[in-house]
């Protein structure tokens, strides 16, 4: 875990520094913030673990709006969209439903474009 990387990303306005050249070790993390409490070890790692989740889904998400994409021309009003087509995209779109953890991103089934 990079403690700088996340203090940084869920602190930015948190005055801290870390000595030393290991900016994975808690213990190198000195708290300057008066206005805030310093997070535990714990915390830090909870927030590493949100944040691998949150970069899971987006880089899901991405992937799949591009599949969305490619096949909104189905959705022109000159074509008409068959119920395969639209089955498809619905499974696109509800895809990320129930995804809180790496696992289950990791193991999500891709729909089957129709032919």
């Amino acid at each position: 875990m990079n403690i700088a990387k996340l203090l940084i990303y869920y602190y930015p306005n948190c005055q801290w520094e870390l000595v030393g050249n290991d900016q994975t070790d808690y213990k190198n993390l000195t708290w300057l913030d008066k206005k805030t409490a310093k997070p535990t070890e714990s915390e830090l790692l909870a927030k590493k673990d949100e944040g691998d989740l949150r970069e899971a889904l987006d880089n899901l998400r991405v992937l799949r709006n591009r599949l969305l994409k490619e096949s909104d021309y189905m959705g022109n009003s000159d074509v008409t969209m068959s119920s395969a087509w639209k089955t498809y995209r619905q499974e696109l779109r509800d895809m990320t439903d129930g995804l809180d953890t790496i696992d289950k991103i990791n193991n999500v089934t891709w729909p089957t474009e129709p032919s």
